[in-house]
């Protein structure tokens, strides 16, 4: 379980294609320390176990179908990737629920910048349309953020200065893809009154 408070931005140092799978080795200082074989970190919002460990960086397995259905597909050695450890037991929630399950993908649409902050559009898949609401959670690329505005095919969110200076969220262009995660609790609401089908982007991936 996650928050999506992004812990450090890491970076991929090096992707091994394999028959069905990729292996990624990331660099992340942070998230690293005190990790062990079988331990969990998510990579721009996915969930990924720690295979290996070295000075500084860790190795994860991504399986075909979390390749197919998130944006680490699209990853090289040098991206910068937005890592996370599990939430603590007894520690805060500081952003909301984060599984580290990916519901899909959408694409950065346009960026506004002010003064302050910047107004980011993303595409959404129409399958998750529902699930999101003004003002409501959702985590992209890991990252816990608030809906600004809930349109029929795209929502918008607002980066403070911090962000954009410490998760990928800061250099993304558009164009770029991001992994999509909507709030679990309105997925279990829709389950219980009855209105469970599935979204069209097919069932989460790990």
């Amino acid at each position: 379980m996650f928050t999506g408070i992004v812990e450090e931005l890491g970076e991929v140092t090096a992707v091994e294609k394999l028959d069905d799978a990729s292996r990624f080795r990331l660099r992340g200082p942070v998230v690293t320390e005190g990790a062990k074989h079988g331990d969990s970190i998510a990579v721009n919002g996915v969930c990924l176990t720690v295979v290996d460990l070295g000075e500084n960086e860790f190795t994860a397995d991504v399986m075909a179908e979390t390749l197919d259905r998130s944006s680490l597909g699209a990853l090289t050695a040098g991206s910068r990737v937005n890592l996370e450890r599990p939430m603590a037991l007894g520690g805060r929630l500081g952003g909301h629920i984060v599984q580290g399950h990916v519901d899909g993908t959408g694409r950065i649409v346009e960026r506004k910048i002010s003064e302050n902050w910047e107004i980011v559009k993303i595409s959404l898949p129409a399958g998750l349309t529902r699930y999101v609401v003004e003002k409501g959670s959702i985590t992209v690329d890991g990252v816990s953020l608030t809906v600004v505005d809930a349109g029929p095919d795209y929502f918008t969110i607002s980066l403070i200065p911090t962000t954009l200076a410490l998760t990928t969220l800061g250099i993304k262009e558009p164009g770029d893809p991001v992994n999509l995660e909507v709030d679990v609790l309105a997925k279990y609401v829709e389950r219980l009154l009855g209105h469970g089908a599935a979204p069209a982007s097919g069932e989460p991936v790990a």
